[in-house]
C-alpha cells in the first residue's frame, strides 16, 4: 500500500505546494488546516482514523502556543508513537521544547527546501509503526 502523509498546516498555499511535491514523489497526501481542527470543523480523531497516516508533517506557526498545544494533543492522544516532521519559522525554539523521547524525526526551519521535506518524510516513514510491523493497513505483508 502506498505510504500516507498527513499535512497539518495554517497556510493553504503551503499545503498545496507540499501536497504536490510529495504526491509527485509517489506518496498519498491528506491534509487538514490547524484552525479547522481548533474550531472543531475538522474532527482530528476522525481524520487520523480515516487516513491512518504513516507520518505527519506539522507546522508550529504563530500563534506558537496554540499550535504547540494542538501538536501535544495530537501526539499524546490521537497519534501517539508515530513519527512527525515539524516545520516552523522558529525552529530553534521548537527544538529546545522537543523532548528527545518524542517521535519527532526532524524540525525544519522555514524556508526549507522541498527536497529536505521529502527526505525527512521518507526517513520518518521508516520509523512508522505501520511500516515496522511488516504489514500495511490492510494486513498485507510489505516485506
Amino acid at each position: 500500500m502506498t505510504p500516507v502523509v498527513a499535512i497539518i498546516n495554517t497556510s493553504p498555499d503551503t499545503v498545496e505546494m507540499l501536497s504536490y511535491w510529495l504526491e509527485t514523489a509517489g506518496l498519498v497526501v491528506v491534509s487538514g488546516m490547524s484552525h479547522e481542527i481548533r474550531s472543531g470543523r475538522l474532527d482530528l480523531t476522525e481524520f487520523i482514523g480515516a487516513h491512518q497516516p504513516d507520518v505527519i508533517v506539522y507546522d508550529i506557526a504563530p500563534p506558537y502556543e496554540r499550535n504547540w498545544r494542538l501538536f501535544e494533543h495530537l501526539r499524546e492522544t490521537v497519534f501517539p508513537n508515530h513519527p512527525y516532521v515539524l516545520t516552523s519559522t522558529n525552529a530553534g525554539l521548537v527544538k529546545k521544547c522537543i523532548d528527545p523521547a518524542l517521535n519527532v524525526f526532524e524540525v525544519l526551519e522555514k524556508p526549507y527546501s522541498l527536497d529536505a521535506i521529502l527526505q525527512a518524510v521518507r526517513t520518518a516513514m521508516e520509523r512508522s509503526p505501520n511500516r515496522q510491523t511488516g504489514t500495511d493497513r490492510a494486513g498485507v505483508d510489505v516485506h
